[in-house]
């Protein structure tokens, strides 16, 4: 499988059809910008990221930062595109069976209903919403695993943003044999349940869903992308001009979680 290497994560050079076909066990995650950054500061995360089987490019940003450093990417891959295509293409596939982990309360039924509604069948069999700071809690996660097995899943999707979606899959994942595909798919749940909008898609084709996404939530965001997104384009600068790394990317420790 071909890799396009940007700082310190090989993402998968694949087409969405690519993936689509090929995908039949595994654990997928969407890296954008705001991950790689997290990356730096957070070995786990780092090893964790490593591990993965499909690493997608989630970032219209990254898309064009792959041309300016000489390896084009394919294309643009966001977990929230993926995952209705995902469940397009298994549309009459009865072993696809899928879980929705993630967003507040009720949300993640909504996304359920509209999901089948727009699918014709069934193919989302079981949801939960798990409390803030639920992936602290051994008990409430022993418990919500208890709940996707009962579901006869063979799909878990996690949308509970980075990088606890992702850490929460490694930790668990082998807890869930019945899983044979594991989707990482951050605020998808939310734009499924029509409970968030997303950017328009000629914003999101220039690379500008994360101005989208900061004006709609500025107190959150803005150290995300006002601090982070400037930091971001040095390290790149750096990596095309192959000048070796001196400045401590610890800066970032006061971003918050994704």
């Amino acid at each position: 499988m071909s890799k396009v290497k940007i700082l310190n994560v090989d993402i998968d050079n694949l087409s969405e059809s690519e993936v689509l076909n090929q995908l039949e066990h595994g654990v997928v995650f969407t890296p954008n910008v705001d991950h790689i950054i997290l990356l730096h500061n957070d070995p786990d995360f780092a090893n964790i990221y490593a591990d993965a089987d499909y690493k997608l490019c989630d970032s219209k940003i990254l898309y064009f930062v792959s041309r300016f450093l000489g390896s084009p990417i394919k294309e643009k891959i966001s977990g929230s595109d993926f995952f209705p295509a995902f469940c397009e293409h298994h549309k009459n596939n009865e072993d696809i069976k899928i879980f929705l982990l993630g967003a507040k309360e009720g949300v993640a039924a909504q996304a359920q209903e509209k999901v089948n509604a727009k699918i014709g069948r069934a193919i989302v069999v079981g949801s939960h919403s798990p409390s803030f700071g639920f992936e602290k809690n051994e008990a409430e996660c022993l418990k919500i695993i208890e709940i996707i097995k009962n579901s006869g899943a063979t799909v878990l999707a996690v949308g509970v943003g980075a990088p606890k979606q992702e850490k929460w899959i490694q930790k668990y994942k082998d807890q869930l044999p019945d899983i044979k595909i594991f989707l990482a798919i951050g605020a998808t749940i939310d734009f499924e349940a029509g409970n968030k909008k997303r950017a328009p898609k000629w914003i999101t084709e220039l690379g500008l869903e994360w101005l989208h996404r900061l004006l709609s939530e500025p107190r959150r965001l803005w150290k995300r992308y006002l601090i982070g997104g400037p930091i971001f384009c040095w390290l790149i600068l750096k990596q095309k001009l192959k000048v070796p790394s001196f400045i401590s990317v610890r800066l970032l420790k006061s971003l918050p979680d994704l």
